[in-house]
């Protein structure tokens, strides 16, 4: 998730899914209790949790949003949960269930497995995502040869028990404040208000499952969902931040692996400053893209010159920090929303035409495009609930990555984000204000490392050549990693497999059947 004004919180990496579902007027599943596992190699003092019983059932009590009460309905999915330890050190004490949603591939007969699915964040819903992708896997070759598995990892959308920082009201209350000051007293009220936000965290979460919220858990819950589903190799489709947790299992269980697509990768060598600042720049190349088709219109609230889009964007947006606009419904759009609004739109050119509207309006003192957009960005539904995507990413960062708590670092840190994003620069100094992890209760479980895999079979990466939120060389330096292949897509959006470019689709579909990866150097295009 991205917010600017807290400058070392990574930048967002929910992925985008393509499509939509709803009942399909399937033939609906009927309840039943499966043990397939355990299967494969069991680690010690886990047997329980690998060849543990699942019981299957109807998905509507698992929604955690309205979409998901909507898709969920749908009568060829199927749910359920799974047990895992809290804490992998203590097997034997606190346990946890990870919600697990499955749409059974539509040709037994010829199935090879289940290809498990996560979408990104950290902090969004796998099952979520598992069940908008039917509609586009359908009955694709995709579709009858595998199961298709989407698991919210741990504190996230129907695990229990759920991440959670703040309430709906304080979440509302949170994003209407700029912090933008900064001054000394500027910098000491914005540490104040983190420092709360992280013992919010602990006191509402709880610091034990705080502690065992990152990646490293996320992996281990995967393996066990893979013993549980009785498959004996890992098939695995990652987006965005899911290539963190993608190439954390190939290092971790190497020998498990059947096939991977990694698309939109991070870079697993990069610092959280480099990484932070790479992001920038690919944001600001979408801006730049999308100030392009904007200038060749008839009308462009940012006028017809592109080399004036950033400036002109600036004069639209700066004047929030002090003086939010009214957006409806006795709500105000504040600069943070407007700059989430943007990136939330520079994610695919799909919704280049609603930020021009956004921004049509913001010339006009209305903001009600702009804050829906950034609504969409933050998990806000028209009754005022968020989902926990947000407290849920703070936590994961706060645990998987390297803090920086040293006030001139992250000085350091913001000049050089603004210089690669100029048009999310708010004007005012380069601030030293750390954000909430450097306050966060627990300590660092994960650091960003090049992954030692071994013995690997050949793992697909995708990356798109002005991806906004995972630059393209990321994905270059991450198929160097791991000794896979990588296939090149032309293009301005972030993650591509499944969503319709044919080039792509089957080339992933492809590498996932056949094990077959695509010829060195292959490059697609819409």
């Amino acid at each position: 998730m991205a917010r600017p004004h807290r400058v070392l919180t990574a930048m967002a990496l929910l992925v985008l899914v393509a499509g939509g579902c709803g009942v399909q007027g399937d033939q609906a599943l009927q309840p039943h209790n499966e043990r397939k596992g355990p299967v494969g190699p069991i680690p010690t003092g886990l047997e329980r949790f690998y060849g543990q019983e699942l019981a299957w059932g109807p998905c509507s009590g698992y929604a955690t949003t309205s979409a998901d009460r909507t898709a969920f309905q749908d009568p060829a999915l199927e749910c359920a949960r799974l047990e895992v330890p809290m804490d992998y050190a203590h097997p034997e004490a606190k346990t946890i269930r990870i919600g697990v949603l499955r749409k059974p591939a539509t040709d037994q007969q010829s199935r090879i497995g289940a290809l498990t699915v996560n979408p990104g964040g950290p902090g969004a819903s796998g099952m979520s995502a598992a069940a908008s992708l039917t509609t586009s896997v359908g009955d694709s070759e995709l579709g009858e040869r595998f199961d298709l598995v989407g698991f919210d990892p741990r504190g996230i959308g129907a695990s229990e028990p759920a991440v959670r920082c703040l309430s709906d009201s304080e979440r509302d209350a949170e994003r209407l404040d700029s912090d933008a000051d900064t001054s000394p007293a500027g910098v000491a009220q914005s540490e104040q208000e983190e420092r709360e936000y992280a013992g919010k965290c602990a006191q509402r979460t709880g610091a034990d499952m705080l502690a065992n919220v990152g990646t490293r858990d996320v992996v281990r819950d995967l393996d066990v969902l893979r013993s549980a589903l009785g498959e004996p190799k890992l098939n695995y489709l990652g987006y965005s931040y899911g290539t963190r947790i993608g190439s954390e299992y190939a290092e971790s269980f190497p020998g498990n692996v059947r096939a991977m697509v990694l698309d939109g990768a991070i870079d697993p060598g990069q610092t959280t400053v480099d990484a932070l600042v790479a992001q920038g720049a690919g944001f600001q190349r979408a801006f730049d893209d999308f100030a392009d088709w904007c200038a060749a219109r008839s009308q462009c609230a940012l006028g017809n010159d592109p080399k004036q889009a950033v400036s002109r964007f600036q004069q639209l947006t700066r004047p929030l920090v002090d003086d939010p606009v009214q957006a409806g419904y006795g709500r105000e759009l504040s600069y943070p929303d407007a700059t989430m609004a943007a990136i939330q739109a520079l994610y695919a050119p799909t919704l280049w035409e609603t930020l021009e509207t956004g921004l049509a309006e913001l010339q006009q003192r209305r903001g009600q495009t702009m804050l829906s957009l950034a609504d969409s960005y933050f998990g806000r539904e028209s009754s005022g609930r968020y989902s926990n995507t947000t407290d849920a990413f703070d936590a994961i960062h706060c645990v998987d990555d390297k803090r920086v708590t040293d006030p001139e670092e992250v000085r350091k840190a913001d000049r050089r984000y603004r210089e690669a994003a100029p048009f999310l620069d708010d004007g005012n100094p380069p601030t030293s204000a750390r954000d909430m992890c450097a306050f966060w209760p627990v300590p660092v479980t994960g650091e960003p490392t090049q992954p030692q895999v071994g013995a690997l079979p050949p793992v697909l990466v995708i990356s798109t050549t002005a991806d906004p939120a995972t630059p393209y060389q990321a994905g270059v330096q991450l198929a160097q990693a791991l000794h896979g292949r990588l296939l090149t897509y032309e293009g301005t959006q972030h993650t591509v497999y499944m969503q319709g470019v044919s080039c792509v689709d089957e080339a992933g579909t492809k590498y996932l059947v056949d094990l077959q990866v695509p010829p060195e150097g292959t490059r697609c295009s819409g």
